[in-house]
């Protein structure tokens, strides 16, 4: 890093850096783009997290990247305006695509506006909506309920440089002559309440615009108010398919802010829960996209084998979908006696079933012939975009932080990263099935070796986390799940950031429809396998 160092500051004179756990320059707003393009020069093109910050006399944004080549690298990037009245600053959506939608959030929620971006609509809330939430000075009573309907912003604002001036700029969503169509937010196949407006040429998607934010809950701005075991069960209500996974990385990262150390047995037990967890979730995958393509058979085998896992969790946890199991130091209490002997058993059983599935749908010649060549994404664009999990993979990317960076066990265990190089639905669709037999692999090098001792460590009754910014990220079931935590010492987060693998996924649904026919959507969607609370949140 110290040549990195000295390349940034040979660029950029003025700025700031630091040495703190990650690489930190801080800029004015008229170098960003210089350090953007400088960092990105220097091999950091995944952009992890844009992250929008009220500091109070000044709002700010703070980027989160690292390296393909070098995934444990990681840099930090911040740059800050006093302007709260018109806050601009310039975009990184040409450096980074995954921007697109970030910037939007960033400008939904703290009005920061972003020049030469293509698109200034908030991405959650309605362009009616007044004052922006996550500002220290938002009022909570600025926007009473109302049950009226409201139409639909057809109009962009872009923010473009004219004779050196900012102006606005505005574009129709869509031609007037357009044909267009909704697919949700009320359809099976968006799997949630997730909103598709599609433009057609005949049977050919020519444009798609997501909508995004039907159930919104503003679980970033409650975090600010609640202490930290308080809002841990947050985390499993974003992605309900994922809920052991996102919680892990909740409390692992307050734990590093904290340095507690966590006891050994319950770290098998973490990543015991989170494999069974990501079986579920892929086996229920597999059955949505099944069922989305006309085989209900398919759908009634995933969701039964699904429920053994869910009754393991029952038996352990209390819980069916929601488990409230891991809590600040380790898990909430002790497995049962007989958990390591369900756990075994089912391992066993999933393993013969796996064959069942590719017997039933996989050799399809139709299933087939439906998802070979559909919905192409490159292995660049999958990192420009910041696609990671099994469809990052799909497409080349070896992005598994369970193998890149290892955390709680992982790196004392043996399994097999899932890459493909096709990057369509087809081999997203295997990627999740051949995924579920190294979970597998998993599990049984840690239930018979699941050490003794405490279930947790013994933490205070009221958990400050030392002055500083905390972030950590997790391998879920759909991709990489970041949690960013700024604390100014208190009891509550002073700003509270999940990074939704999901909210990706969404964003490249555009690119990877266009030109493709009306139907093959359907398919192209149930092989990304987004969560809309997860994006939503």
């Amino acid at each position: 890093m110290e040549t990195i160092k000295q390349k940034i500051q040979a660029a950029l004179p003025n700025a700031v850096i630091e040495e703190k756990k990650y690489l930190t320059v801080t800029v004015e707003p008229q170098d960003l783009r210089l350090l953007a393009t400088t960092v990105r020069n220097l091999l950091f093109d995944y952009l992890v997290q844009v992250i929008g910050v009220d500091e109070g006399e000044r709002l700010g944004v703070v980027y989160y990247l690292t390296s393909t080549d070098f995934p444990n690298e990681y840099i930090v990037l911040k740059t800050f305006t006093a302007d709260r009245e018109n806050p601009q600053l310039d975009t990184v959506s040409d450096i980074w695509k995954t921007a697109l939608v970030n910037e939007r959030e960033v400008f939904g929620f703290f009005g920061i506006k972003f020049v030469n971006h293509p698109d200034m609509r908030r991405l959650f809330l309605d362009n009616s909506w007044q004052g922006y939430p996550l500002r220290k000075d938002y009022d909570l009573n600025s926007n009473p309920l109302s049950l009226e309907s409201k139409e639909m912003n057809d109009t962009l604002c872009r923010l473009q440089i004219d004779n050196g001036k900012v102006v606005e700029v505005q574009e129709n969503v869509f031609e007037e002559d357009e044909y267009v169509i909704n697919i949700g937010p009320q359809h099976p196949a968006t799997h949630g309440v997730m909103h598709f407006r599609t433009a057609l040429d005949g049977e050919i998607v020519k444009k798609l615009d997501i909508n995004c934010g039907y159930i919104h809950r503003g679980i970033e701005k409650l975090s600010e108010s609640l202490t930290y075991p308080q809002t841990l069960h947050f985390t499993d209500r974003l992605d309900y398919l994922a809920s052991h996974i996102n919680r892990h990385a909740l409390c692992m990262c307050v734990e590093k802010g904290l340095e507690l150390e966590i006891p050994e047995r319950a770290e098998y037990i973490r990543v015991i829960m989170d494999e069974l967890t990501r079986v579920a979730s892929h086996l229920l995958a597999w059955a949505c996209m099944c069922m989305d393509m006309g085989a209900l058979t398919a759908f009634i085998y995933g969701m039964r084998d699904r429920e053994k896992i869910i009754d393991i969790f029952e038996a352990n946890t209390g819980g069916r979908l929601i488990q409230n199991y891991n809590v600040i130091g380790g898990v909430m209490y002790d497995v049962k006696p007989d958990f390591q002997k369900q756990v075994k058993e089912y391992i066993a059983y999933q393993r013969k079933m796996m064959k069942e599935y590719h017997q039933i749908f996989t050799g399809n010649v139709i299933a087939e012939q439906r998802m070979r060549g559909i919905g192409l994404l490159t292995k660049r664009d999958a990192i420009t975009y910041g696609v990671t999990g099994p469809t990052g993979r799909a497409s080349g990317w070896a992005c598994d932080l369970r193998k890149t960076a290892p955390y709680s066990v992982y790196g004392k265990v043996d399994f097999k990263e899932i890459i493909r190089e096709d990057g369509d639905a087809y081999a997203r669709y295997l990627n999740r099935l051949d995924e579920i037999p190294e979970s597998l692999n998993i599990i049984e090098q840690l239930i018979d070796n699941l050490p003794e001792g405490d279930f947790a460590v013994k933490t205070k009754p009221i958990i400050k986390l030392p002055e500083g910014e905390y972030f950590e990220r997790v391998e879920s079931c759909r991709g990489e799940f970041g949690v960013y935590i700024e604390s100014r010492g208190e009891k509550t987060p002073y700003r509270l950031h999940f990074r939704s693998p999901s909210l990706a996924l969404v964003s490249i649904m555009e690119l990877v429809t266009k030109g493709e026919k009306i139907a093959d959507l359907i398919a192209i969607g149930g092989s990304l396998d987004y969560i809309v609370p997860c994006l939503d949140r």
